[in-house]
């Protein structure tokens, strides 16, 4: 006998925050065209798309008493260092079966490990207007949601193919882009994040803590130096971690 209930799932919003939801796919034909250089799953192409002159990934902050921390202050207490590619667990010098929680923090350092997930509103808010300044259509964006987050029935609505994961589309304004978390505590940002001149990709993962985006030099120049960001420069074929 088969005990297990059905999970229920709310049906699948007409608006997720501020974002539209969008049944016709075609703006996100150029994320499913197979093609040479196109991103394998687990690269940083593969999560923030191919094509792009340089990537940069962006690390989720640690945190302690709910403040953010950034990676290079945990190593420093943990006397290791920060390389682009780095893993959590190298960074605390654990090893890679490492589980996450919060009784391995260092008093005074940290209390609870980076997020997991797409990008951290936080780290949303800083990314915004380095973003905008590199896109001249900031006004209309498009974006994809992992449909397997588990709170939303999306098994009716079509879906695009990334390497790895099936998206729900949506549309709306590169500023709106938080506006799930604003208006609902329990939603999950958007994974990936692109303009309609296709300036840039932004890409996130439910298994990572970092976000990846793939742009022009200077984008990527601009992400390096902003003082709210702690980010490195990667190659598109680089494993994620």
């Amino acid at each position: 006998m088969n005990d297990l209930r059905p999970v229920h799932l709310d049906p699948a919003p007409e608006w997720y925050g501020r974002l539209r939801v969008r049944t016709d796919l075609s703006p996100a034909r150029w994320l499913t065209e197979r093609h040479p250089g196109h991103g394998d799953f687990g690269t940083v192409a593969g999560v923030a798309a191919p094509g792009f002159a340089r990537y940069a990934r962006i690390l989720h902050p640690a945190s302690l008493e709910e403040r953010p921390v950034r990676w290079d202050t945990v190593a420093a207490a943990h006397g290791t260092r920060v390389t682009p590619g780095a893993r959590w667990h190298e960074v605390v010098g654990m090893g890679q079966d490492h589980r996450n929680a919060s009784e391995y923090g260092r008093p005074g350092v940290w209390d609870e490990h980076p997020w997991e997930g797409p990008t951290p509103p936080d780290v949303a808010e800083a990314l915004i207007p380095v973003l905008a300044r590199h896109t001249r259509t900031p006004e209309h964006c498009w974006f994809g949601l992992w449909h397997g987050y588990g709170r939303w029935d999306f098994g009716g609505l079509p879906a695009f193919e990334t390497p790895g994961r099936d998206e729900v589309l949506l549309s709306g304004t590169l500023a709106d882009a938080v506006s799930p978390v604003r208006m609902d505590e329990f939603a999950e940002l958007p994974d990936l994040w692109w303009p309609e001149d296709r300036a840039w990709c932004l890409g996130g993962d439910v298994d990572l803590v970092g976000t990846y985006v793939g742009g022009s030099p200077a984008l990527i120049a601009d992400l390096l130096a902003a003082p709210g960001l702690e980010a490195h420069a990667v190659a598109a074929d680089d494993t994620v971690g």
